[in-house]
């Protein structure tokens, strides 16, 4: 499988690494947690979303576009890096943001909404939660039109056929790395929200049979919708590569059960997951994704889901700005630990 057939601008120079988290796996004497660490990619904090945009942006040159349009909730990690992307190559972006819980748009909040209007968003459109996205973002893309330019559409999270494009490569870098470290991973934790991370690790993993299991845990979905969601991106990206290749909903493993009261919406176990991986490991995890995911990993170990010595690899997809527009909550943990 030649994945160089396809444009590509380059955004990251290298893998990213991997590490192992030395304090956080002796707590509870169980599986070995390793991290890679994607919240180090370019462009604006990094985050997993660059490796997407790395297909998309390049899509949208051949294309001779030269304004970007995506969207996302109000904190949004892919809305900063394809607007910084935008910026990298000169091009104008457009947000439409979702405010899928009422009432939590600011104009002048803090976190991502301020990285925003820092990088230069051309325009940001706030609609309720709920609204059909893509129908306002082809409006945009027509004001773009009577403007004189050309727009190039990015769906939620950058999560399609092309997208899903970015995280194969991130598969065939866990195959070598895992190779060059001698160190054979059990199993892969990611988390599941738009898609596009999950469905193309899981492809790239097994295109290269690397026959790894890769948990999902969800951070807005219950599990068999988030299946359905997966299941259409990777028979989708199967057809663009013509791979000789199926994916069984077997394969498919997503957890929902640390949603909580819905996406974006804190609970206790991500706040003391987010408070634990930086008191032992000096690393930094979000509100949205990688906390809830950690939360999901860590009572997995704590149910006994991973044996004792298994190796396993979390993959940090990054979002540490949006902390900032979270820290209410924090500074209740911090006071309760007085």
């Amino acid at each position: 499988m030649d994945l160089s057939i396809f444009p590509r601008r380059r955004y990251y120079q290298g893998p990213t690494p991997i590490e192992k988290l030395e304090r956080l796996s002796r707590i509870w004497d169980g599986p070995n947690i390793f991290m890679k660490r994607d919240d180090t990619l370019g462009a604006a904090f990094g985050g997993n979303k660059t490796r997407k945009l790395e297909f998309l942006v390049a899509e949208a040159i051949q294309q001779g576009c030269d304004t970007l349009i995506t969207c996302g909730a109000v904190q949004s990690n892919h809305c900063r890096l394809t607007l910084a992307t935008a910026v990298k190559e000169g091009m104008k972006c457009r947000l439409v943001l979702e405010e899928r819980v009422p009432g939590s748009y600011h104009p002048q909040s803090s976190g991502n909404n301020f990285l925003f209007h820092l990088l230069g968003v051309e325009t940001v459109t706030v609609v309720p939660g709920g609204t059909n996205l893509m129908e306002v973002m082809e409006k945009e893309a027509v004001k773009v039109a009577d403007l004189g330019r050309k727009a190039y559409i990015i769906p939620t999270g950058g999560s399609n056929e092309v997208g899903d494009l970015g995280y194969m490569v991130c598969a065939q870098e866990m195959i070598r790395q895992s190779f060059d470290m001698g160190i054979t991973f059990h199993k892969i934790v990611v988390t599941s929200g738009s898609g596009g991370t999950h469905s193309g690790l899981l492809l790239g993993l097994r295109a290269y049979h690397y026959d790894v299991p890769v948990i999902g845990i969800s951070i807005n979905r219950k599990s068999e919708s988030e299946k359905d969601l997966l299941q259409g991106i990777i028979n989708k990206t199967i057809a663009k590569l013509d791979l000789d290749i199926t994916i069984p909903r077997e394969d498919i493993l997503v957890f929902d059960e640390y949603v909580g009261e819905g996406y974006s919406r804190p609970t206790q176990a991500m706040v003391d997951a987010v408070d634990l991986v930086a008191k032992t490991e000096g690393i930094l995890l979000d509100p949205v994704y990688t906390g809830k995911c950690m939360s999901g990993l860590i009572d997995l170990i704590k149910k006994g889901y991973f044996k004792k010595g298994e190796n396993v690899l979390f993959l940090h997809t990054g979002g540490a700005p949006s902390l900032y527009a979270y820290l209410p909550i924090f500074y209740e943990k911090f006071a309760q630990n007085q």
